[in-house]
């Protein structure tokens, strides 16, 4: 067996040799340093260029979806109008539509269906008088519109509306020119009329109950339908001035001493009571129903022989005395002077400038 050779040619490194000198610290820093890019002008603009067309891929793309976006909305948001009032358009002047969501419709949107001198007509104003008046007949009278008879009733109705909404556009026109108008507070001291007669219920929600089983009203649809009255009689007192002149003459007769009973049968009205010397010939109280509240409150505010001034009733001009009586029983007298009706006034304007109107009754 044979001896291993001896590793005498092989040279042990130092330990030395195995290790690399540590750096300082001072040289680690410069050389880091060294590394480091220099930040210039030159420098921060390219990296700026850098980082914006690498978003511009992103951006650009998105531009151009959003205008696309907008685009579509704007034709779809178009075609919506356009389909919208395609359909009220055929809706009103074709086929006259009564129904709910037609009328909410015109009363934000006045489609104009007539034309009365300056004055417009709305589809609205025209379904108010309509749809109360096929209320009335459906739920009161039975009528079915769908039947011959109901279809030709209809058209009677259709006429009627119509021509209500051109009197009333005109009654406005006479309004404006005459500077006649009503209040918010005559609108409720009228309402506080009907709920003292006791017509329509003398509290607020059986007035409420009856507005909307006869006519389908709210009670802002009454208001606005009292409003339209008022106006009327107050345009037809300023403008009646033969039944005001008659009506001052006589007042100033019995100012100067005639006798109330004589100036009755010449000047009253009231057929029924001016060969009496205007007396009513009925025991009156403040409820009494067959007079209007007017009267009767005027009547208890006066004393047994005293005669009142001139009171307006709407319809009539009055002039009262108390002949006796007690704070709950009198005995009354009237001269009375009717006002002509309004078509007195409208009639001529019609005559000579004739409504135009849109739409085939």
């Amino acid at each position: 067996m044979k001896k291993p050779k001896k590793l005498t040619n092989i040279r042990l490194p130092k330990s030395s040799t195995f290790r690399r000198r540590s750096k300082a610290p001072e040289e680690k820093v410069a050389e880091a340093l060294q590394n480091v890019p220099r930040i210039t002008n030159e420098t921060v603009a390219e990296h700026r260029e850098e980082v914006l067309s690498s978003a511009r891929k992103y951006i650009y793309p998105l531009q151009h979806s959003k205008n696309r976006v907008v685009r579509i909305s704007i034709i779809i948001i178009s075609i919506a109008i356009i389909g919208f009032f395609s359909y009220c358009g055929l809706a009103i002047y074709k086929f006259q539509s009564t129904s709910s969501f037609i009328y909410g419709v015109s009363q934000v949107i006045p489609f104009p269906i007539a034309k009365v001198g300056s004055s417009w007509v709305s589809y609205d104003s025209y379904l108010f008088e309509l749809r109360r008046n096929i209320h009335y007949y459906q739920t009161q009278q039975g009528v079915d519109f769908s039947s011959k008879l109901g279809k030709s009733q209809l058209v009677v109705l259709k006429q009627q509306a119509m021509n209500q909404v051109i009197q009333d556009a005109i009654v406005k026109q006479l309004a404006s020119e005459h500077g006649v108008k009503v209040t918010d507070q005559q609108v409720d001291q009228q309402i506080a009329l009907v709920k003292q007669e006791n017509r329509l219920g003398s509290s607020d929600r059986v007035l409420r109950e009856v507005l909307d089983k006869y006519w389908g009203w709210s009670e802002n649809d009454f208001r606005q339908e009292l409003k339209q009255q008022l106006l009327q009689q107050a345009v037809v007192a300023k403008l009646d001035t033969k039944t005001n002149a008659k009506a001052e003459s006589a007042l100033n007769q019995l100012k100067a001493g005639a006798d109330f009973a004589t100036i009755a049968g010449q000047y009253s009205d009231d057929v029924n009571t001016k060969a009496n010397g205007g007396a009513y010939g009925v025991d009156i109280t403040p409820d009494y129903a067959n007079l209007s509240p007017i009267i009767t409150n005027e009547l208890f505010a006066l004393k047994p022989g005293q005669f009142s001034g001139i009171v307006n009733t709407g319809y009539t001009l009055e002039i009262l005395k108390v002949l006796d009586g007690n704070s709950t029983t009198v005995h009354g007298a009237h001269i009375q002077f009717t006002f002509v009706p309004i078509t007195t006034f409208t009639k001529p304007i019609i005559s000579k400038d004739k409504p135009s109107v849109f739409i085939n009754l």
